[in-house]
């Protein structure tokens, strides 16, 4: 059995597997590869079966979304450490062997993030990850290399603990991973790595960032980032995540606070004429009110309290106009 097993959650994405699938291949010779395929209408199955014969593939009965379908197909999965890989991201030559070596330098490190570049314009970090995530207070979640629609340049951060590793191409033990009883499937889509890595942290496992490896990530081929779906996703997890991950004694003022802060967010889109995006912060809320006891009954028994980078990165990058993360 090989070391690593490299799982693409795939729907209807058979383009996206003829563009990137060949990288991915080339390059990973030491990892088993998995396409496990949230029951797509497309040629995507066949495609994967005509070319590339050693991959396995799973089939799940319908479209789970990220966090339920990975949990479904992680379950036949046997690898000592998962790689959860986009199907839009090219790999570059020698990408896991850094990878690999962080494991087994430090044991407690659980999850492990590469560098992520954009795909179309190779000299920057890419939105979804960049160089490992960060919290602040009130859980918005930011980059080193990426502060809100601010991208940086590449190879500007080494190697070191972060508190969030990218959903686009995450490295987790196995172990860890059935420890943690995998993504919370009530998220579908969106924000639900920064959920597992909060729960992992709690449980004193590390997340790592390792600048020798990297990848180039399109970002979008999904959902967009202009469909207000992915804002209705992302405003209702994050709060979900608060809701499950905040100390005891933080949980209903930074909740409040965030609600606050939300209704601010709306107001700023409704006057920029985004008005789907302004129903989709409503509905937003009113979908976490009707999840928060779910939520609540979710939390671990330990919270820690030292959980984030900077108290608010609101008011650093539009107050003070900080717009790097080494200048945080």
């Amino acid at each position: 059995m090989k070391n690593i097993a490299i799982v693409i959650l795939n729907w209807n994405g058979v383009n996206l597997l003829e563009k990137f699938l060949p990288s991915v291949f080339k390059y990973s010779q030491q990892a088993q590869i998995y396409l496990a395929d949230n029951a797509s209408t497309d040629e995507s199955v066949e495609f994967v079966k005509k070319n590339y014969p050693t991959v396995k593939i799973i089939v799940n009965d319908r479209n789970y979304g990220y966090a339920e379908g990975y949990n479904k197909a992680l379950f036949y999965v046997s690898e000592p450490i998962l790689c959860l890989l986009n199907s839009d991201i090219e790999v570059t030559e020698n990408w896991l062997d850094s990878i690999e070596a962080t494991f087994n330098e430090n044991k407690k490190i659980a999850i492990v993030q590469p560098q992520i570049l954009a795909y179309n314009n190779k000299n920057l970090y890419e939105y979804a990850g960049a160089a490992g995530g960060f919290i602040d207070k009130f859980g918005f979640a930011y980059c080193r290399g990426r502060l809100f629609e601010t991208l940086e340049e590449k190879n500007i951060y080494s190697s070191a603990p972060i508190f969030w590793a990218s959903g686009a191409c995450l490295f987790i033990r196995n172990a860890v991973y059935k420890e943690l009883n995998g993504f919370d499937e009530d998220f579908f889509a969106h924000q639900e790595e920064i959920d597992l890595c909060w729960r992992a942290y709690n449980k004193d496992f590390e997340t790592y960032y390792c600048a020798n490896s990297t990848v180039y990530h399109v970002g979008g081929a999904t959902l967009e980032q202009s469909n207000p779906k992915k804002t209705f996703l992302n405003f209702r997890n994050n709060l979900f995540v608060l809701a499950k991950n905040l100390p005891k004694n933080k949980l209903i003022p930074i909740i409040f606070s965030r609600l606050c802060l939300d209704g601010i967010a709306g107001i700023r889109l409704f006057f920029q004429g985004k008005f789907k995006h302004v129903w989709a912060i409503v509905k937003s809320h009113f979908a976490f009110y009707r999840m928060l006891k779910t939520m609540l009954k979710k939390r671990d028994v330990t919270q820690k309290t030292n959980y984030y980078n900077s108290k608010s990165i609101i008011y650093l990058y539009f107050i003070r106009n900080i717009k790097k993360f080494n200048e945080i």
